[in-house]
């Protein structure tokens, strides 16, 4: 059961924590209260120790020095077990759901209700509509998880720390794959849920999340406590100079190609050509129907869309990974050449996915930074790749790209997010090659980052590079791309440009409620219109698109 103590001090604090992993201090005698009912902002460049800090709140690390207090008492959490029994609950950027089970199955794993020795599922489903409807957190507990939509899962992770009693909830990055009008609903969720007197710890890079849903800011950078913020006494200057040291400068849009006239490059030939493509799963089921669409040399072209709309199955087969056992019809050219199944040499990509897709977690920085040029004369020996060749490149990409690490010779885990980000960003964009595909380039980033890495994507448009552009970020999508192509249910339902390219018209195209250019995007959903169009329809076979 949660901690009793003092009715007059903090939640949750914790106290002079340090951490250390070897030479690296990750928190250096950190301290930080959290206030009964209150929503408070952690910010902080990669690598600041965010995760770190929340890792020891939620029992998953050990502080070096430091303690923990709740409402003022002193405790040990070394498990999230232990975490969980003194009110502490954590939803994490990663959904940590069985996709096979249903959502009361999932919330009640180690916290069964049992009747005369047997699981009672149904006590479970009715006091998880019962906080459901306490905290606007609707879903039906007898749905497969694996068939919800994103957004809806997310509810469930929520759910399933509310369900433990969680008087204090740390949620890390939640709005990392939500769409607007899915943010702007969960923190009207957390708002409801402040106000029994549970307090969020909101985890975030986004500074307008932070501005607009929290009522306290502590700012870390590089394992210190560099200020603390009253939300609304403060600005968005002032918390990214307490993150990275200097302020922003203005938004760029991207330049043009080198010798063309300002804007996009119509007469040029597309450099990638997506001509009728349809792609079916190994069950029949069509993921993708009749895409089309071009990306010239020296354009960004973004794709919006909620997730699961058809973005992993174009971005795969455009690349060549499209998975064993699914069909299609129509073609990917390159340069008016078809795409060759298998990795595509002319294509650069960064994934989403950086840690299953794009890095090899227990070979060094070096090693990352290098994979798929192991043939490149210039990195190899008498024997094969040469050691000091790895390194001097390693090295040369580290400092080109502001990459942080105490050595290069270090394991790619050892980095932060961020870090690890960039990474994947030097290896792809330093290989000069006419097509460039990225997924999610700043999710997890910090905005000294954000900035760097739109200025490389806006130097590889202005090289005269094509850039397809995945984001779930549409102010992302709005500053960098020439146009915007949104899917929904596995088709281009939209492609707005310039002014047409609006957060309310790519909202409502993104939800199937397109707009046209003058006309206005529905100005919001009622609670049950949104959660029914999450749940989504059921097909023939039972599984929700």
């Amino acid at each position: 059961m949660p901690t009793g103590g003092d009715s007059e001090a903090p939640a949750a604090e914790l106290v002079g924590i340090t951490k250390r992993f070897g030479p690296v201090v990750a928190n250096d005698g950190i301290d930080l209260a959290i206030r009964r009912g209150e929503i408070h902002g952690v910010v902080g460049e990669n690598g600041a120790g965010k995760s770190t800090l929340m890792s020891i709140l939620y029992g998953l690390r050990r502080p070096d020095s430091g303690h923990v207090l709740r409402n003022g008492t002193r405790v040990r959490l070394r498990s999230p077990a232990e975490a969980i029994g003194h009110g502490l609950g954590m939803v994490h950027q990663r959904f940590r759901l069985f996709p096979d089970l249903t959502v009361a199955e999932n919330i009640v794993i180690g916290a069964e209700p049992t009747r005369r020795g047997v699981v009672d599922l149904a006590a479970a489903g009715r006091e998880i509509e019962r906080l459901g409807e306490v905290f606007g957190l609707y879903v039906d507990p007898a749905s497969r998880a694996g068939r919800l939509p994103v957004g809806v899962r997310q509810r469930v992770e929520i759910l399933k720390a509310l369900y433990r009693e969680a008087e204090v909830l740390i949620l890390d990055e939640p709005t990392a794959v939500l769409t607007p009008g899915e943010a702007a609903r969960l923190f009207d969720v957390l708002k409801t849920v402040t106000r029994t007197g549970t307090s969020v710890v909101l985890v975030t890079h986004k500074l307008s999340e932070v501005l607009t849903a929290t009522d306290r800011v502590t700012v870390l950078r590089r394992g210190r406590v560099t200020g603390r913020f009253v939300t609304a006494e403060t600005t968005a200057d002032e918390l990214v100079i307490a993150m990275i040291g200097r302020s922003l400068g203005p938004p760029r849009r991207p330049a043009a190609p080198d010798g063309e006239p300002d804007g996009t490059p119509a007469g040029r030939p597309y450099a990638l050509e997506v001509d009728g493509l349809t792609v079916l799963d190994r069950d029949g089921v069509p993921r993708l129907s009749d895409v089309s669409f071009g990306v010239r040399p020296g354009e960004i072209v973004g794709i919006a869309g909620v997730a699961g709309s058809g973005q992993r199955e174009l971005i795969d087969t455009v690349t060549g990974l499209r998975p064993p056992g699914s069909a299609t019809s129509g073609g990917v050219l390159l340069s008016g050449r078809p795409v060759r199944r298998g990795r595509e040499p002319a294509i650069a990509y960064v994934p989403e996915d950086r840690h299953g897709r794009a890095t090899a977690a227990t070979m060094s920085l070096a090693e990352n930074l290098v994979m798929g040029d192991h043939r490149t004369p210039a990195l190899r020996g008498r024997a094969g790749l040469s050691a000091a060749a790895v390194r001097e490149r390693a090295r040369t990409l580290v400092e080109r790209f502001a990459i942080r690490a105490a050595s290069v010779g270090d394991p790619i885990s050892a980095l932060s997010g961020g870090n690890a980000q960039k990474a994947v960003l030097a290896r792809e964009l330093s290989r000069g090659t006419p097509v460039i595909v990225v997924e999610e380039p700043t999710q997890g980033v910090d905005v000294g980052a954000q900035e760097q890495i739109h200025g490389l994507l806006s130097e590889a448009r202005a090289a005269g590079q094509a850039v397809l552009l995945q984001s779930s970020e549409l102010s992302e999508l709005r500053a960098l791309a020439d146009r915007i192509l949104v899917m929904f249910e596995g088709r281009v339902v939209a492609e707005l440009a310039g002014d047409e390219a609006t957060e309310e018209r790519l909202g409502a195209a993104m939800t199937g409620a397109t707009a046209t250019p003058g006309q206005a995007a529905p100005a919001a959903e009622t609670e049950s219109s949104a959660t029914a169009r999450e749940q989504g329809p059921a097909d023939a076979k039972g599984t929700t698109r």
